[in-house]
C-alpha cells in the first residue's frame, strides 16, 4: 500500500491496463493495419544473418507486400513490438488482437512518461489527474488499440522530451570537482534520452524536434547555471564543464542517430539521401484522399486553415482546452525562478511549432489530426497546474467535520475526487457509450458523434467491418452462404469472414454484381449514399445516430 501512495500512477496504470484486457478482442482492423503488420513481418528478413550471407541478399525483401507504401516509413516500434505479439499470439490471441493489446500497453508507457513529465512542475497529485486526463481522452483511448503508428510516436516523442531534460538536469547538478564533469554523463540518463529520440525518429522524420526541444531547454538551463557562478569562477566552472558538455551532447547526438539507423533498413544504402527523401515526402504528403469536414468534401490538401483548430475544440473532452488555458495562465503567473518559466516555454513550444506548421503550412490532412497526436502532450500538461491550483483552493474550503478511516480520509480528498470524477465523467461515460469506436468522439459541443455524423469523418479507419461482418454470419447461417462485395478495403473484412461468406471487391469487381448479393460499405465521406442508394439495408452499425458502415441486399 506504501508503494502505491509514494506511486499513485500504478493506481492508473493498474486499472488501465485490466480494463484493456478486458477489451481488446472488441476492436476491428483498421484501414492501415493489416499492410503495415505485413511490413513487421517481412522486417525479419533485414536482419537475419542467414539472409545476409546468402548470396543474393535484397534489401527490399524486407519491406513486406506495401514496400511502395511503407519502405520510408521508419519500423521501429514494430521492430520492437513484433516479439511481444508473437508471446501474445501464443497464448491464443488472433494477430490482430495481439497486436492491439500491444499497442495499447505501450500507450500506457506514454500515460507515465506524462505522469513523470508533469511532476517536475507540481505535486503527484495533480500529475496524477492530467495523466488520467490525457489517458482516458476517448479519441486517445481508441487510437491506442488500432493505430501503430501516430500514438508510438507519441509516446517516444515525449520519452524523448522527458528523458532529454532529465539529461540536461543532471549536467546541471554536477559539481565541477565532480569525476563526472570530465568525462560523459552516466549511462541511464544519456541513454535513455538517446534511445526515445533514436527510436522517435525512426518511426517519424519529425522525432527531430524532440531533441530541438531538449537543445532550447539546455542552452537557457546551463548558461543560467554557469551564469550564477561567482566570477571567474564562473569562468573556470565552464572551462572545466566544456569538454564534458561536448563529449556528452554527441554522445547523445551519435546514440539516438545510431538507433534511427539500425531501426530503419531504408536508410541502410543511402543514409543522408534517404533520409532527406523521407523528410521531403512525409512534409509534403502528397495524397489525394478525400475529407469529409464541416459537411463538405475536401480533398486532403486543399482543407482550410481551421481545420485542426476546429478539430481541436471538437474531438476532445469538452474540459480539456479550458483547463489548457486555465493552467497557462496560472503556470506563467507562478513566483519562480526564471529557469522554470524557460521550461515551460519549452514545452509550450511543442504545442505550438507543430500547430502553427499546420495553420501556415497547410500540408495534406486526413484521417482527423492522427498525424500530430504527438503535439497533445503539453494541453495536459498545462492542464495539470488547473488542477492543482483547484486542488489548493478545495484544499482550504472547509466541510462539516467527519471521520472516515480514522481521518485519513479528509475533506480535501472527498472534495478533490468529486471534482476529478466530474472532469473525467465526460471521457469515461463516452467511452463506454461508443466502445469500441473511441476514436470516433467527438463532444457536446457539436452534440456528441451523432451530431458530427454527415458534417464530420467519425469512424473512418473501417474498424465497423468486424462487428458488421460478426453480424452478417449470423444472416448467412440462416440464409445459406453469402456474397459480400466490400466497397473499401475488402482485405479487413476478409480476414474476420468465415467459410459462409465469399468477400469479393467491389471495385475490381462491379460488373458481377447480381441480384441477391450483399454489399458492404463505409459511412466515411458518405460514401453509403453513393453507393446503391435505394437499396435495402439489412444491418448497419452505428451508435447513437452515427452510421459506421451497413450492409446492403441488391435487389
Amino acid at each position: 500500500m506504501q508503494k502505491f501512495r509514494q506511486n499513485p500512477i500504478l493506481i492508473l496504470l493498474i486499472v488501465n491496463i485490466v480494463v484493456g484486457l478486458f477489451t481488446f478482442r472488441s476492436y476491428g482492423l483498421s484501414w492501415d493495419e493489416p499492410l503495415f503488420y505485413n511490413y513487421a513481418d517481412a522486417l525479419r528478413y533485414a536482419y537475419s544473418p542467414k539472409e545476409w550471407f546468402s548470396g543474393n541478399f535484397d534489401l527490399n525483401n524486407a519491406y513486406g507486400s506495401s514496400g511502395t507504401d511503407h519502405a520510408n516509413r521508419g519500423p521501429a516500434y514494430i521492430i520492437i513490438a513484433r516479439p511481444f505479439v508473437s508471446v501474445v499470439e501464443s497464448l491464443g490471441a488472433d494477430n490482430a488482437s495481439a497486436w492491439h493489446l500491444i499497442n495499447f500497453l505501450t500507450f500506457q508507457l506514454g500515460v507515465y512518461l506524462l505522469y513523470r513529465f508533469s511532476k517536475r512542475y507540481m505535486s503527484a497529485a495533480a500529475a496524477l489527474a492530467a495523466a488520467a486526463l490525457f489517458a482516458w481522452q476517448p479519441l486517445l483511448w481508441g487510437h491506442a488499440f488500432i493505430n501503430p503508428k501516430d500514438p508510438p510516436f507519441l509516446v517516444f516523442f515525449l520519452g524523448a522530451v522527458c528523458f532529454g531534460f532529465e539529461m540536461v538536469d543532471d549536467i546541471a547538478l554536477l559539481s565541477p570537482q565532480s569525476p563526472a564533469a570530465r568525462t560523459p554523463l552516466g549511462a541511464k540518463s544519456l541513454l535513455l534520452a538517446s534511445f526515445f529520440l533514436g527510436i522517435a525518429t525512426s518511426i517519424r522524420v519529425l522525432g527531430p524536434l524532440a531533441g530541438v526541444l531538449v537543445g532550447i531547454y539546455a542552452i537557457k538551463t546551463l548558461k543560467v547555471f554557469f551564469v550564477n557562478q561567482e566570477f571567474p569562477k564562473g569562468r573556470q566552472t565552464f572551462r572545466v564543464y566544456l569538454p564534458f558538455l561536448i563529449k556528452t551532447f554527441v554522445i547523445y547526438a551519435a546514440f539516438a542517430i545510431l538507433i534511427a539507423f539500425i531501426t530503419w533498413p531504408y536508410l541502410w544504402t543511402n543514409p543522408i539521401q534517404r533520409f532527406i527523401e523521407a523528410f521531403g515526402f512525409m512534409s509534403d504528403n502528397p495524397t489525394q484522399l478525400p475529407v469529409l469536414f464541416n459537411g463538405q468534401i475536401y480533398q486532403a490538401d486543399q482543407l482550410p486553415r481551421r481545420y485542426l483548430p476546429v478539430l481541436l475544440s471538437l474531438t476532445l473532452t469538452e474540459p480539456v482546452l479550458i483547463l489548457f488555458a486555465v493552467g497557462l495562465l496560472f503556470a506563467f503567473l507562478r513566483k519562480k525562478l526564471n529557469t522554470d518559466y524557460w521550461q515551460l516555454f519549452t514545452v509550450l513550444l511543442w504545442f505550438v511549432i507543430p500547430f502553427l506548421y499546420v495553420i501556415l503550412r497547410k500540408p495534406p490532412m486526413y484521417d482527423g489530426y492522427r498525424h500530430f497526436l504527438f503535439m497533445l502532450p503539453p494541453l495536459f500538461i498545462f492542464a495539470g497546474f488547473a488542477f492543482e491550483k483547484i486542488f489548493a483552493l478545495l484544499k482550504n474550503y472547509q466541510l462539516p467535520p467527519f471521520d472516515i478511516a480514522q481521518g485519513k480520509f479528509t475533506h480535501y480528498s472527498l472534495l478533490s475526487i468529486l471534482f476529478s470524477l466530474l472532469i473525467f465523467l465526460p471521457a469515461i461515460y463516452s467511452s463506454i457509450q461508443l466502445h469500441p469506436y473511441q476514436y470516433a468522439y467527438y463532444n457536446t459541443f457539436i452534440g456528441g458523434t451523432s451530431g458530427a455524423f454527415r458534417t464530420y469523418e467519425t469512424e473512418y479507419w473501417l474498424t465497423c467491418y468486424k462487428e458488421a461482418i460478426e453480424q452478417f454470419d449470423q444472416l448467412t447461417l440462416r440464409q445459406a452462404q453469402g456474397t459480400l462485395f466490400v466497397k473499401r478495403e475488402p482485405y479487413i473484412a476478409a480476414y474476420y469472414a468465415n467459410k459462409n461468406i465469399s468477400i469479393r471487391d467491389y471495385r475490381a469487381e462491379f460488373g458481377k454484381i447480381k441480384s441477391g448479393d450483399f454489399v458492404l460499405v463505409n459511412t466515411r465521406t458518405n460514401e453509403d449514399i453513393k453507393t446503391f442508394r435505394d437499396a435495402p439495408i439489412i444491418l448497419k452499425i452505428s451508435r447513437g445516430d452515427a452510421v459506421f458502415c451497413e450492409v446492403k441486399k441488391i435487389p
